[in-house]
Formats: C-alpha cells, sequence, structure tokens
C-alpha cells in the first residue's frame, strides 16, 4: 500500500522532506543519468491544472524541491485555449443584438487578433456601450434571465468540465426561455492524450486535475497508466495534495510499480459524480473542437444537443465569426502562450513576457487569468532559473 493513501496526516513539510530523500536515493541517481554518463537530467512532472500552478507558485514548491524535479504547467486553463473566433463572436453579439451578454470574469479581459483602434475585448464591448455582465456562477444566469423576461440573455461559457457540469444540470433542470448559450466549453484528457501520442510529451510523469476527477471520475485518467506507461496521480490543491502526488509518481518511477493514485480522497471517487455525468450526457455531445493556438483536438469539446436548439445562441442569433477570421485565429503575433499551454516553454521565455505582455496590458491570454501560467508567475515571481534550455 504507497504511503500517500494517508496523505491527510502528513504535512507539507514532511512530504518534502520524503521528496528530497528519496531524490538523493542511488535509484534516482540512476534514473537521472543520461546515456553518456556525464551529465544529469531532470524527472519532468506535468501539473495539467492551473490551480495546480497557482498553488504551487503561491506556495513556493517549486524553488524547494530537490533540483533534478522540475514541475511544467499544462494545459488547464480554460480561458488560455478558447477559441479567438468564440471571443470575437461574443463581441459582435453584444454589440450588434439587443442582448445581455454574461461570461466568467477572466473572459472579458481577453484580447482576440484585432489593430488597437478597434474593440478588442469584452471590456471594451461594455465600455462602448453594449450590456456585458461578469457573473460567478450559472445559477446566476438564471437569475439575470427571470429578472429580465423580455429581452434575450446570451451566456458565453468558457470552461472545462468542472465548470460546463453546473450549466448542463442549469439545461437540464429549469431554463427560462430568453437564456440562450454560446458555449465554448471543453474536455481536459483529450489535451494530455494528444500530446502522449504526439511521441515527445515533454514530461515524465502526471498530476491530474482533482476537481476534473471529481465531476468525471477518477479513472477517466487511467489510460494515462495503461496506454502509456507514464506515473500519474490525482491531486487537490493544498501543498499537502500537491506534495504527496508529486511523490507517488516519483515512487511509481523508481519501484516501477504504475498505478493510479489518488492524492485527493476527500473529494475524488473511482466513478465520479454520477449525476453531473447523467446532466452532461443528456444535455451535450462530445465533438472535434478548436483549442486556440494549438488546433482542432477530436473528441474535446462540448455541444448542445439538438432538442435544445432553442437555447444554442449560434442557432438563435447571426452568425458574427467570419470566415476570414479563421486564419487569424491563433494567438497574436510574437504570442507563446500555445507553447507555453502545451508545457514546451516556460511563461518568462516567450520574448513579449514583462516587456509588451503584463497583467494590466495583457497581449495573450495566458497573461490575463488567474489560471493561466504568465500570470501566475508575474504575479507569484517566476522561479530561479527555469528555462528549457
Amino acid at each position: 500500500m504507497p504511503d500517500n493513501v494517508l496523505s491527510s496526516s502528513i504535512n507539507a513539510k514532511t512530504w518534502l522532506q520524503r521528496i528530497n530523500s528519496l531524490m538523493a536515493s542511488p535509484a534516482a541517481r540512476a534514473l537521472l543519468e543520461t546515456d553518456s554518463k556525464k551529465d544529469s537530467r531532470s524527472f519532468k512532472i506535468m501539473n495539467v491544472c492551473g490551480g495546480h500552478e497557482r498553488s504551487i507558485s503561491m506556495s513556493g514548491i517549486r524553488n524547494a524541491l530537490h533540483p533534478s524535479i522540475e514541475l511544467i504547467p499544462g494545459p488547464g486553463c480554460p480561458v488560455c485555449i478558447c477559441p479567438e473566433e468564440d471571443i470575437y463572436q461574443a463581441i459582435q453579439l453584444a454589440l450588434n443584438e439587443d442582448i445581455i451578454l454574461l461570461a466568467f470574469g477572466d473572459m472579458l479581459r481577453v484580447p482576440v487578433n484585432t489593430t488597437k483602434k478597434s474593440i478588442r475585448t469584452l471590456q471594451q464591448a461594455h465600455a462602448a456601450g453594449a450590456d456585458i455582465r461578469a457573473i460567478a456562477s450559472p445559477l446566476e444566469a438564471r437569475q439575470i434571465a427571470l429578472q429580465n423576461p423580455h429581452r434575450a440573455v446570451v451566456f458565453f461559457v468558457a470552461g472545462f468540465e468542472t465548470t460546463t457540469a453546473p450549466v448542463a444540470g442549469l439545461i437540464a433542470e429549469s431554463i427560462p426561455k430568453n437564456l440562450s448559450f454560446l458555449l465554448a466549453a471543453r474536455l481536459t484528457w483529450p489535451a494530455v492524450a494528444m500530446l502522449l501520442e504526439s511521441g515527445t510529451p515533454g514530461f515524465d510523469a502526471l498530476i491530474a486535475p482533482g476537481h476534473v476527477a471529481t465531476i468525471m471520475g477518477g479513472n477517466e485518467w487511467q489510460f494515462v497508466i495503461n496506454q502509456f506507461r507514464i506515473p500519474t496521480a490525482i491531486a487537490g490543491f493544498t501543498p499537502e495534495s500537491l506534495l504527496a502526488a508529486f511523490y507517488s509518481v516519483l515512487r511509481q518511477q523508481l519501484e516501477q510499480r504504475l498505478f493510479l493514485d489518488n492524492c485527493y480522497p476527500q473529494l475524488v471517487t473511482q466513478q465520479g459524480n454520477i449525476s453531473a455525468q447523467a446532466q452532461l450526457k443528456q444535455t451535450m455531445s462530445i465533438v472535434d473542437a478548436n483549442w486556440r493556438g494549438i488546433g482542432i483536438i477530436p473528441q474535446s469539446g462540448f455541444a448542445l444537443k439538438t432538442a435544445y436548439y432553442q437555447h444554442n445562441a449560434r442557432l438563435l442569433f447571426a452568425d458574427y465569426e467570419q470566415q476570414a477570421r479563421r486564419h487569424r485565429g491563433a494567438m497574436p503575433a510574437g504570442c507563446d502562450c500555445a507553447k507555453v499551454v502545451l508545457g514546451k516553454l516556460y511563461p518568462n521565455e516567450c520574448k513579449l513576457y514583462g516587456r509588451t505582455c503584463k497583467p494590466d496590458d495583457p497581449v495573450g491570454p495566458c497573461m490575463v487569468s488567474d489560471e493561466g501560467a504568465c500570470r501566475i508567475w508575474w504575479v507569484h515571481g517566476a522561479p530561479r532559473n527555469k528555462t528549457k534550455a
């Protein structure tokens, strides 16, 4: 039985000591040796979730770990990968239709690829007179629609499974007639599968997101073990849970005894939230979907089922997407957000980071969201000597 089954009774300092002791062992040194025996390499652990990256940076875990452990931020920022053309569509809907447009707060500041003289964000569209409101919960969308029965209300939804599940619940249970949805929702695991299938994933172990596993079940991540033989652990958002997960994947690698470890047993079960999954299945289909700067990832997006067409904003309103925008729908010129999202580049290696791109004037979406690696590193300080070179 692995040590971290009892992770809740072990504090962060003890986990840190265990990890660093483990990395000083002969087995770890052998693991880190290259074929040439002249240099050493790092053991690369990808943390999928932006919430994990925020906890790691806030607590200083990265700098406290053994120098041979490399923590890589992954693709877990829904704001960062929301298609640029969807944001443009939301801006144009708000400016040209008599609607109330709702979005989660981070989305209001994400710029689209237009000139600075044009309206580039939902926030700027609001300043120009559009009725755009930031909300924190799907229940707020329902309340606003009920309070404004004679106006159309469009909820622009960008998020992963954790955000999409309560939206599905709202649609399945009780939805006002005047409320519709502009969906830009995504599933998390297909992006990880894409990286692994590439043959050069850039990481040796995976920390899966605890909040997604709470909804979809821990078993959803079993494919990483079964198909790709990559040590994997599910973590929560405390330093203790994260460090327990790091310890687990290191032990799995050193002992060559791979298993999906649940270091967030307080909320995560193998099956997940069955009711939430049923509501997702009832209201939404899984479709191929575009990820900003990355491209189409098969079976990675949510779309409203045809039974709910009367609440699909893409069908109810004019199409402002413009096919001509497709070639401009990637990241802005010079922005390396896509490489940061895929773990190919650290935030501070982007040439725009801290120069023309800062939280108060972001160029790329990774500098906007509280779950974007660039913003997290800027706010909490970039770790020492962290480059991919």
